[in-house]
C-alpha cells in the first residue's frame, strides 16, 4: 500500500514538473529553452495582415561593413538619431554594457541585430569624435561603440531612415548621439543604465513608477470576461503554433511586425493574478519576453487603444489570455 502511495506521489510530481519546465521558468532559469529557428513555420499564423509579402529580411541584406561618417538625423518620434553613412539607423542592447565596453549579443542575436564594424568610422556633423570608440567582440572583431555602448544595425530595417528595431524585447533603442536612447522630446534622454549598471530594464527611468505598479493587468471586457493587459492597457494574446512546453516560439521575421513579444516583467509586483502564472522566455535574439502560464505572450499592433481586442481569433491561432492564464475561445 505504502509503495502505491509513493508511486502515486511520484508521477504527481512529475506531472507538474513537465508542465512549466520545473516551474523555473521566471527565474530565468532558461538551459531548457529551445526556440523554434524556422520562421516559414509561422508563416499560416501571420499571412495576409499588415501587408507585404511576409518574406524576411537577411541579415547580410543589411550593411555590414563600416559605418563611415556617422550622421544625426532628425526623426519626428525619437528626436534626434544616429545613422551610419548610407542612412541605415543604428542601435544600442540594454543588457551590453559601456563601462567597460562590453557586447552581450552573440550568435542568433548577433544574426538579428548586426554589430557595426569600427573600420573607417568617423564623427559627423552634431557628432562628439570623443565618443567613439572600439571593443573587440568574442570573434576578435572590432565593434564601433558610442559613450562606451557597442553599436548595432536592425537586420530587417531594410531601407535608410528604417527605426523598427526600436523598443524590440523593450532592450533595443535607437542611439542619440550622445549615446543614449533617443527619445523624442530631447532632455537627458532617460538612460536605462543610469545608476543601475548595465542590468537596469528599460523603462524604469523616467517618470514610469506607475506602470512598474501594476506591470499586468487584468480588463473586464464585457465579451471576453477577465483577459489580461500589460502596463499600458494593450490585451495580451498568445499564438497557437507556439509551445508551452518546452517553451517555443514560432512568431519570428515578419510575424514581429504585426505580433510584439510582451516585456518580462518582475512578478512580484504583479497583482489579481496568481504569481506562480508569470515567468519569463528568452527569445532567439536574446532578449527576455513574458510567458503567462508558460506561454509567451504578445501585444497586437492592430489594438490602437488600451482595451482593444482587435487580435481576439485572428487567422484562428491568436487568443486573448484570461486572468487564469487560460487561452480565451469566446469571440469578441
Amino acid at each position: 500500500m505504502r509503495r502505491g502511495v509513493f508511486a502515486g506521489s511520484a508521477v504527481a510530481v512529475l506531472m507538474l514538473t513537465a508542465a512549466c519546465g520545473s516551474g523555473e521558468n521566471s527565474a530565468g532559469k532558461q538551459d531548457s529553452v529551445q526556440p523554434v529557428g524556422d520562421s516559414k513555420q509561422a508563416g499560416s499564423g501571420y499571412d495576409g495582415y499588415g501587408g507585404g509579402s511576409g518574406a524576411v529580411p537577411a541579415a547580410d541584406t543589411v550593411k555590414n561593413g563600416p559605418a563611415g561618417e556617422l550622421k544625426v538625423e532628425a526623426n519626428a518620434q525619437l528626436g534626434s538619431t544616429v545613422t551610419d553613412s548610407a542612412g541605415f539607423t543604428l542601435y544600442r542592447f540594454d543588457k551590453d554594457t559601456p563601462k567597460p565596453p562590453k557586447s552581450t549579443c552573440e550568435g542568433d542575436c548577433a544574426a538579428v541585430w548586426p554589430a557595426v564594424s569600427a573600420d573607417d568610422a568617423s564623427a559627423g556633423e552634431g557628432m562628439d569624435k570623443s565618443l567613439l570608440g572600439s571593443v573587440e567582440r568574442a570573434d576578435g572583431t572590432k565593434q564601433l561603440t558610442l559613450a562606451g555602448w557597442p553599436v548595432y544595425r536592425y537586420a530587417k530595417d531594410t531601407k535608410p531612415g528604417d527605426t523598427l528595431g526600436e523598443g524590440v524585447g523593450g532592450t533595443w533603442h535607437v542611439l542619440a548621439p550622445d549615446g543614449k536612447p533617443a527619445k523624442a522630446g530631447g532632455g537627458s534622454g532617460a538612460d536605462p543604465s543610469a545608476g543601475g549598471g548595465a542590468g537596469a530594464p528599460a523603462g524604469e527611468a523616467g517618470g514610469q513608477n506607475e506602470a512598474q505598479a501594476d506591470p499586468v493587468g487584468v480588463n473586464r471586457n464585457t465579451k471576453l470576461g477577465a483577459i489580461l493587459t500589460d502596463a499600458e492597457g494593450r490585451t495580451l494574446y498568445r499564438f497557437d503554433k507556439d509551445s508551452a512546453w518546452p517553451m517555443k516560439t514560432n512568431c519570428l521575421g515578419a510575424c514581429l511586425n504585426t505580433w510584439k513579444p510582451a516585456k518580462a516583467v518582475d512578478k512580484e509586483l504583479v497583482k489579481g493574478i496568481p504569481a506562480e502564472l508569470v515567468g519569463t522566455f528568452k527569445r532567439p535574439d536574446g532578449t527576455e519576453q513574458l510567458t503567462i502560464d508558460c506561454w509567451p505572450v504578445y501585444t497586437f499592433t492592430g489594438d490602437k487603444e488600451a482595451g482593444d481586442i482587435n487580435g481576439q481569433g485572428k487567422q484562428g491561432v491568436w487568443f486573448a489570455v484570461s486572468d487564469k492564464g487560460k487561452k480565451v475561445t469566446a469571440t469578441g
